[in-house]
């Protein structure tokens, strides 16, 4: 997995190590791709995943994250080519 997030093998929310799944930031059937060749994916743990704690049932970390991936991915791109990639701004 590469990600221009995270360099450790750990769940972002919470630091642990077993137990993780990769996840895609910018989801959905076109955009897991494009988040893919664009690094914007992390580790999370089962719970902050899928959990009911997690980023597919928790709206507010799901908007934490998008606005991290999109801060991220504005150090060396636009706000432009952000959103002509992935069709909004999250910022």
């Amino acid at each position: 997995m590469k990600s221009i997030i995270q360099d450790e093998k750990k769940c972002y929310v919470c630091g642990q190590y077993h137990w993780l799944e990769n996840h895609h930031i910018i989801y959905g059937t076109a955009n897991r791709k494009k988040s893919e060749k664009h690094g914007l994916k992390l580790w999370l743990c089962t719970e902050h995943h899928r959990g009911t704690k997690g980023v597919h049932n928790n709206r507010e970390l799901d908007l934490t994250l998008k606005r991290l991936a999109q801060t991220v991915f504005e150090e060396t791109h636009t706000r432009e080519q952000f959103r002509n990639i992935f069709g909004k701004s999250y910022l």
